[in-house]
C-alpha cells in the first residue's frame, strides 16, 4: 500500500535561488552532485541523479512551490508514479524547504529514512553555503 511523508530542512539561500536551481539542469546538477536534465515548464520532463529519478513537472508557483511526478529506477512496472510537492518558505535570508512525497511504494522507506537528506538536503546545504 503506497504511503505519504513530509520532510523539512533549512537552506542558506533565498527561495528564489533554490527554486531556480531546482528547475535548472545545471543548477540541479550542481546542488545535488548528480547529473540532471530539466525542461523547466509545466508538462516538461526531467531526469535527475544520473538517470535514477525521472518525472514530469505538474505545477509551478515561483518561488513558493514545485509539484512533480517522481519515480526511481527502483520502482516496478506495477508501481504508479509518486508525487513530490516542494514548498519554499523564506526564513530571514534563508529558506525552509518542505518536501511532501506522496504515493510512495510501501517498500521504499529509504527515501524517507535518509534518502532525501543524503541525496538532496545535505548537498543542497553544502552547495548554497559555498556561494
Amino acid at each position: 500500500m503506497p504511503y505519504d511523508f513530509e520532510l523539512t530542512a533549512q537552506l542558506p539561500a533565498p527561495p528564489e535561488d533554490v527554486y531556480d536551481a531546482w528547475l535548472s539542469s545545471e543548477g540541479h546538477s550542481q546542488m545535488t552532485g548528480g547529473a540532471a536534465t530539466i525542461d523547466p515548464v509545466v508538462g516538461g520532463p526531467f531526469v535527475a541523479w544520473d538517470g535514477y529519478i525521472t518525472g514530469t513537472t505538474l505545477e509551478l508557483d515561483r518561488p513558493r512551490r514545485i509539484v512533480q511526478t517522481w519515480r526511481t529506477t527502483n520502482f516496478t512496472d506495477e508501481d504508479e508514479d509518486s508525487t513530490i510537492e516542494v514548498l519554499l518558505e523564506p526564513v530571514g535570508e534563508e529558506t525552509r524547504i518542505t518536501v511532501r512525497h506522496s504515493n510512495v511504494p510501501s517498500e521504499h522507506h529509504g527515501y524517507e529514512d535518509g534518502g532525501w537528506q543524503k541525496s538532496y538536503f545535505d548537498p543542497m546545504h553544502e552547495h548554497f553555503s559555498a556561494r
